[in-house]
């Protein structure tokens, strides 16, 4: 996929089609091969306030980064962390970068995005906070997820505009526009490609809205046997199940 994408998608007419497969028959993986997935955290208002961060706009965004193994596709089950007893959600749109951006310009970043999938950044949040850096509680083994599916920018319209939208077993939690991101799309690709090259298929996760289990009263971590779901409008529903994990496989 990533080299698809970088060559470029062939024009419809152009694809030979096979047979079809029903849907309910395969297993979806992550819509790319996750190589460098850079995140953005307390990257909307309403995350900021419930996090008890006073400063509403900070300079730069936090960035953090997630290994490809502590993702799963869409339907496969999110491993809450054996070691962890604050295992949450995080709803968040997903940029796949569509051609290699290097010390990109705000005002050119939008050209480097291919499109969108939805984005969970499952956080144990106890070894999040063991330190003021935030990688061990972000890349538990299959902890996150990426999916169902990679939908062109082109197909899905303005991405401002469109809902994020989190729930657990049906009830909502998180509920916000992507335009309401403290730092735009254009200003993490911008911020990123300052630092360091993106390449075609890698991911940007965006950031989560308000309404995490941690900050919930009563705190509501997620427990095994729940579902959680990311829907962002024209890209999707991202569904996952939570599993307990095993002590004795990675975790």
């Amino acid at each position: 996929m990533r080299e698809l994408i970088g060559e470029g998608l062939p024009e419809v007419a152009d694809i030979e089609l096979g047979e079809a497969v029903p849907l309910a028959e395969v297993r979806l993986q992550s819509p790319v091969e996750l190589h460098k997935v850079v995140c953005a955290g307390v990257n909307f208002p309403t995350h900021r306030e419930e996090a008890e961060i006073e400063e509403a706009r900070p300079a730069y965004p936090v960035i953090f980064n997630r290994f490809a193994d502590s993702h799963v596709g869409h339907g496969a089950d999110l491993l809450k962390p054996a070691a962890s007893t604050m295992f949450d959600y995080e709803g968040e749109l997903a940029i796949v970068i569509g051609a290699p951006a290097w010390q990109v310009d705000v005002g050119d970043a939008m050209k480097y995005v291919f499109g969108y999938s939805c984005y969970n950044d499952g956080s144990a949040r106890d070894w999040q906070m063991h330190t003021h850096q935030w990688v061990p509680g972000k890349n538990f083994y299959r902890s996150g997820s990426i999916g169902p599916w990679l939908v062109t920018a082109d197909e899905v319209g303005n991405i401002g505009d469109a809902w994020l939208t989190t729930r657990v077993n049906g009830e909502q939690r998180q509920r916000a526009q992507i335009k309401d991101m403290v730092h735009s799309i254009p200003e993490l690709i911008a911020y990123v490609s300052a630092f360091t090259p993106l390449n075609p298929g890698d991911v940007i996760a965006a950031g989560t809205p308000g309404g995490v289990g941690m900050f919930m009263e009563p705190q509501a971590f997620l427990r095994p046997g729940q579902q959680v779901e990311v829907e962002i409008d024209n890209v999707g529903i991202l569904r996952n199940r939570v599993c307990e994990a095993s002590e004795t496989q990675p975790a």
